[in-house]
């Protein structure tokens, strides 16, 4: 006696299946796409405001300079959740990106994030920035001792040499205790190319150049 088999069903689950699993890759590629381009806007955007804010400052000193003596620097301001703070480069890692206030996930998806808490640019104390390791601090894996980062901001530039890197376990937030001195941590996961949430943290640190 011969067994047959009904087939059809079986066809149908697995074009069901193709079609939930192509939806799927549709909406994971249209998600990608909008995160690259929301990202770009905000960096281009953000770096128009910045670069509107330095040509403001320029103008207001150049017309105090002409009327008399300078005014006294007023020094780093209180920045909101997700404002802007400035830009930081590394020019020999050609890293450029806009550091905005804040390291929840909609900021760091958009830039590079400065640590609440932590000193700001200008300011005495321990300036703590985190990123992902997967887009801006990526290229942080090549970074070398005396390399320079600059920090851009509508209150002053800002230089500082790289004097050390190390990875250290998430719990170490020691890394970010305040200084006497003007420093820098550069904080990111490691290792860079791990696949999940990466079991350690990537630190740089990083002295103010004076002058």
């Amino acid at each position: 006696m011969r067994l047959v088999t009904k087939k059809a069903p079986l066809r149908r689950m697995l074009r069901w299946v193709q079609h939930v699993l192509f939806a799927c890759a549709v909406l994971l590629l249209g998600y990608y796409g909008f995160v690259l381009v929301d990202t770009w806007v905000f960096q281009r955007q953000q770096g128009r405001d910045l670069e509107r804010l330095l040509h403001t400052d320029r103008a207001t000193s150049t017309r105090t300079t002409q009327a008399g003596p300078p005014l006294a620097p007023e020094g780093p301001p209180t920045v909101a959740a997700g404002g802007l703070i400035g830009r930081m480069e590394i020019p020999r890692l050609g890293l450029s990106m806009v550091v905005a206030e804040g390291i929840d996930g909609r900021t760091l998806r958009r830039a590079i994030g400065h640590i609440p808490g932590t000193a700001l640019p200008g300011q005495l104390g321990n300036v703590g920035i985190a990123g992902h390791r997967d887009t801006f601090f990526r290229p942080l894996e090549d970074i070398h001792v005396d390399d320079i980062i600059e920090i851009t901001t509508p209150w002053g530039e800002y230089r500082y040499r790289v004097v050390s890197s190390r990875v250290v376990s998430p719990d170490d937030v020691a890394v970010l205790n305040p200084t006497s001195n003007e420093v820098l941590t550069l904080v990111t996961c490691h290792p860079f190319y791990f696949v999940g949430p990466a079991p350690n943290r990537f630190i740089v640190r990083a002295e103010r150049v004076s002058g």
